[in-house]
């Protein structure tokens, strides 16, 4: 058994009232540990360490924030096997893709503010009536960071970087149901020479730990990414209470396909878009249209591409599709699953439960593709977050501009197309905070992340991390 503590001013604790959750492998259906379920004292012990250790690290030079912040990102290079294991273990997803992507992203994250912060400016204004005008940007104080199952570490650290950077301290908490590798990252910081109260990482359910941060009158802005009704939650909680909020929330994005994309790049690049972390990403390309005249070949050559994927055990080199990351979780993507039939979808193929050999109680479902008569069904509306896309045609730019906005959502979405003029018109007319053309989740940090509608407020990544973490303060001097 591998049981979690929290974080807390450079220590590790059990949560002061003693209550417990159960931590699950989701390949074996296993408990292997367990975490706390912690309480508004835990959250407010965390607290007073965060404010504690504020005056100091906020004076703290950029010089000296950066060096500890490149030296996480070396720790967790160099521990690269041990976390992406625990990653894997936590999550369910293959061994190689927390290799690849996971584990090296976080050290990114780290490494990226580091830097950033260092070439981080504001702006002055000289006026003409003998005035000049400048502005500082200056840490909050306490912030709180809340981040999600599908990419633990990853978007866990793509939160805090910038907030320590900034000159913050922090309470986090991770996802109840992936908090492993944030509870390793603890002793990666002590190591690295973090001070003490900078970082805390308190563990726990939404409703109990999550809830208690978001409450807590004198934590001045919360980051948070997960699902959209949670999102709603903490902006009724905490906008009367003027607190900042970046809030990266659901989405349902559009894979829009036109007949003069450069075809096998295409199908290759769909299928990973598809998939990839068993389709638990909010980047994911879960609608699928493509111009009627390739229709019939797209759906021939996706659909045998999708049948090769292997589902398996996360550890073994050969897996594409590992476990999906809870019971509850595969539950509710194999009810969407019924929802499809029952609205007249055809299953191109997967839709089942998959029984992996020495891992029977495991989390599996097959990859599947459905082919939806219409834009309108539930399928084609609401997030399912799992190895599910829907597939249909379309027959010209209209058509498909207002079916892919359609959706609540406004998070993401691919074009593949070699029209420029159409690239120019359908970039600009896409409701999303991101358009990938001929591609899809090339990330450059330097840009900002976030979504519009029910996809969120605000942005992450680069130069935008940083101003959502300071306050700005104009001074105007006359000379």
């Amino acid at each position: 058994m591998e049981n979690i503590k929290n974080y807390i001013n450079g220590n590790f604790h059990n949560p002061i009232q003693n209550h417990w959750i159960d931590n699950y492998n989701p390949s074996n259906g296993e408990v292997y540990g367990q975490i706390p379920n912690s309480s508004k004292e835990d959250v407010e012990q965390a607290y007073k360490s965060a404010k504690s250790a504020f005056p100091s690290w906020s004076q703290t030079s950029i010089e000296e924030r950066s060096r500890i912040l490149i030296k996480i990102s070396e720790l967790l290079e160099a521990n690269l096997d041990r976390f992406a294991k625990a990653e894997s273990k936590d999550n369910g997803k293959p061994i190689s893709l927390a290799k690849a992507v996971d584990i090296p992203r976080a050290a990114s994250n780290f490494r990226f503010f580091g830097n950033a912060i260092t070439q981080f400016a504001s702006e002055s204004h000289e006026s003409i009536n003998q005035a000049i005008n400048y502005t500082l940007r200056q840490p909050i104080g306490v912030v709180g960071c809340i981040s999600p199952w599908n990419l633990p570490l990853y978007l866990f650290t793509w939160k805090i970087a910038p907030a320590i950077a900034a000159g913050n301290c922090v309470v986090a908490k991770p996802s109840e149901v992936t908090p492993m590798t944030a509870y390793l990252l603890g002793k990666i910081c002590n190591e690295a020479g973090l001070p003490k109260g900078v970082l805390n990482i308190v563990h726990g359910l939404g409703g109990s730990t999550g809830q208690a941060i978001i409450e807590h009158e004198n934590i001045k802005a919360i980051s948070f990414t997960g699902g959209t009704a949670t999102g709603a939650h903490i902006a009724k909680v905490a906008a009367p209470m003027f607190k900042k909020l970046s809030l990266e929330l659901g989405g349902k994005n559009p894979n829009i396909i036109f007949a003069d994309c450069d075809y096998d790049d295409m199908l290759n690049t769909t299928v990973r878009s598809s998939f990839a972390n068993q389709g638990q990403i909010c980047l994911c390309g879960s609608r699928i249209f493509v111009e009627a005249s390739i229709y019939e070949k797209f759906k021939k050559d996706f659909v045998n591409k999708v049948k090769a994927l292997k589902v398996g055990h996360p550890s073994e080199v050969s897996t594409n599709i590992g476990a999906l990351v809870s019971k509850p979780h595969l539950e509710k993507v194999k009810e969407y699953i019924n929802i499809a039939k029952a609205e007249n979808g055809i299953i191109l193929c997967g839709g089942n439960q998959v029984t992996v050999a020495g891992f029977e109680n495991g989390y599996y479902l097959e990859p599947t593709v459905i082919e939806v008569p219409n834009d309108d069904c539930r399928v084609n509306q609401e997030e399912i977050f799992g190895p599910v896309v829907t597939i249909m045609p379309f027959h010209n730019e209209d058509e498909v501009l207002q079916m892919a906005n359609k959706v609540k959502y406004g998070l993401s979405a691919t074009l593949w197309t070699n029209n420029l003029k159409r690239t120019m018109k359908m970039s600009n007319q896409l409701q999303a905070g991101i358009v990938w053309v001929n591609t899809w989740m090339m990330r450059d940090l330097r840009t900002p992340f976030g979504g519009v509608k029910a996809s969120g407020i605000g942005r992450e990544g680069g130069f935008e991390a940083l101003r959502f973490f300071t306050e700005a303060k104009n001074v105007c001097i006359k000379y």
